[in-house]
């Protein structure tokens, strides 16, 4: 009898840590069910989702549609543009050639790439391969995106080269601002040493050994049709399809198109310190510890009250990743955004963790819902997160519309420009960016971005020697404040701009421009 206690007493042991082990690997509870609901509060109509645990793929599924009025739906396969969680991979291709030993994450740019500059010759000569990743050049947030979103017509190259007349913003090293363009010279430092194209080294030497057979390295990918979501946005105030962007001039900050069940696969790697499948490597665990260790602080903010578990005690960016603390563990993640995708990868090193979110609309807070939703399950928390997240999406959204409405109010609509509207025409140019057109047709003013097609639209009298660009293509979302400088003599002497709502997309770097007229210094 007393050996039947102890050998039921064991059972039940073993059947307790059976159980928890099952729990430790499965997938939310009803996540499903807790999935369409928030997709529902934030109208958007594809998501994917792959959860990954102790090197094995827990779920990899799609939820939704393709688009907006059909019924495809999004599968496991489904390719979304995954925009800036490209930059780990980009990270990951430098960790490579580290390891080969024809690079440096220390040494400068200027050793591979002799004829880099950035405006400040210190800054130029000290820059190192680390510096390309980690946001604290001294540029300022987005500078420079202009040169290449939305799409335009300059190549790789030249970008590059323009680079040398953005102004710095802060002193070198001194703050964090996000980029893009640095991560373009980081492609151009692979093609020079490798001999291959950014593209052709990630997809032969990341994409194709990882096994992520059916991800693809270009944005122009996304307009191929196939399995792939649809782009989608809320313009004027109503979720629709928009156009996709289109532009290869920098995948390397953000060109890779994913899916759920490739994502699933790319974490597993990266949580297993670069071990695939077949017990090779593709990076050894120093290349992680690189990778995940953060170079640059980043000030870290009080959340909204709704969001109090989201407050960190250190927050930073490493390479290519973002790295936190969440509930008391390290949080390596990084988010994306393009016109019509956004997405977040989200990795819990200690617990072999990782849950990639990808969707088909501009919502953040969707990602968000999910993602934290997934983590918390895993670490025993419990959050309302779409409740909060559409608390906060009410409240901001609130405060947007406050801001402009006040904007308005304090316009001066019975002013009126100081000259001629014939005397505002002309040709401007900017050192980095290039001309921009200004004239004079039918009695109004148009505005032509020369290297921009999108960039046209009329000019709108505001205020005194201010107007507003409308533009012509209204899925940009990025009508823009056009004030023109006088001299004394009533010449223009400068026009500068900026974005009229504070929900533009940072990309849209109208701040900084220093437009002057042709010819002039």
């Amino acid at each position: 009898m007393k050996h039947a206690m102890i050998v039921t007493a064991l059972s039940l042991t073993l059947l307790a840590s059976t159980v928890t082990a099952q729990q430790r690997t499965a997938a939310p509870p009803d996540f499903d069910r807790y999935v369409a609901p928030v997709m529902e509060a934030f109208e958007v109509p594809g998501v994917a989702v792959a959860i990954v645990k102790d090197g094995q793929v827990v779920l990899a599924k799609g939820y939704g549609v393709r688009k907006l009025g059909e019924r495809t739906p999004v599968d496991a396969e489904t390719l979304f543009g995954i925009a800036s969680n490209t930059k780990a991979f980009t990270a990951t291709a430098l960790g490579l050639l580290v390891e080969e030993g024809v690079l440096d994450w220390d040494a400068p740019v200027v050793q591979y790439l002799p004829w880099f500059q950035l405006s400040d010759p210190y800054v130029t000569r000290e820059l190192t391969v680390r510096d390309l990743l980690v946001h604290r050049s001294g540029l300022g947030l987005g500078a420079g995106d202009l040169l290449w979103w939305p799409e335009s017509d300059y190549g790789r190259a030249e970008i590059a080269r323009r680079i040398r007349y953005l102004s710095l913003a802060t002193s070198f090293r001194s703050a964090y601002a996000y980029d893009n363009v640095l991560y373009l010279i980081a492609g151009e430092l692979i093609e020079a040493l490798s001999g291959q194209s950014w593209e052709d080294f990630v997809s032969e030497r990341i994409l194709a050994p990882v096994g992520m057979t059916k991800s693809n390295v270009t944005h122009s990918s996304a307009g191929i049709v196939g399995n792939a979501a649809a782009t989608h946005a809320r313009v004027d105030g109503t979720v629709r399809p928009i156009a996709p962007f289109l532009s290869d001039n920098t995948n390397p900050a953000g060109g890779i198109n994913s899916n759920a069940t490739d994502m699933a696969k790319w974490m597993i790697v990266q949580l297993d310190s670069g071990r695939l499948a077949d017990g090779t490597r593709l990076f050894t665990p120093t290349t992680t510890a690189e990778l995940w260790s953060m170079v640059t602080p980043i000030p870290i903010g009080t959340p909204a009250p709704e969001l109090a578990p989201l407050r960190a005690n250190f927050l930073g960016y490493a390479l290519g990743f973002q790295v936190n603390d969440y509930r008391g563990r390290k949080l390596v993640s990084h988010t994306g955004g393009l016109p019509g995708y956004v997405s977040k990868v989200a990795m819990i090193p200690d617990l072999r963790l990782g849950v990639a979110v990808l969707t088909n609309q501009e919502s953040g807070a969707a990602f968000g819902a999910i993602s934290y939703r997934v983590l918390d399950h895993y670490l025993g928390a419990t959050h309302d997160w779409l409740a909060a997240y559409r608390a906060v999406t009410t409240r901001a959204e609130w405060l947007m519309a406050s801001a402009e409405q006040r904007s308005a109010a304090q316009r001066d609509s019975s002013s009126r420009p100081a000259l001629p509207l014939s005397r505002y025409a002309g040709t401007y140019t900017d050192a980095w960016y290039g001309d921009v057109e200004i004239a004079l047709e039918d009695e109004h003013l148009t505005i032509r971005f020369s290297r921009t097609p999108k960039l046209t639209g009329t000019l709108e009298h505001w205020q005194y020697d201010t107007f507003v660009a409308r533009w012509y293509d209204r899925e940009l979302r990025a009508d823009a404040f056009v004030t023109f400088q006088l001299e004394p003599n009533g010449g223009i002497d400068r026009v500068k701009m900026r974005a009229v709502s504070p929900a533009t997309d940072f990309s849209f770097d109208f701040q900084d421009l220093l437009l002057r007229p042709a010819g002039r210094r």
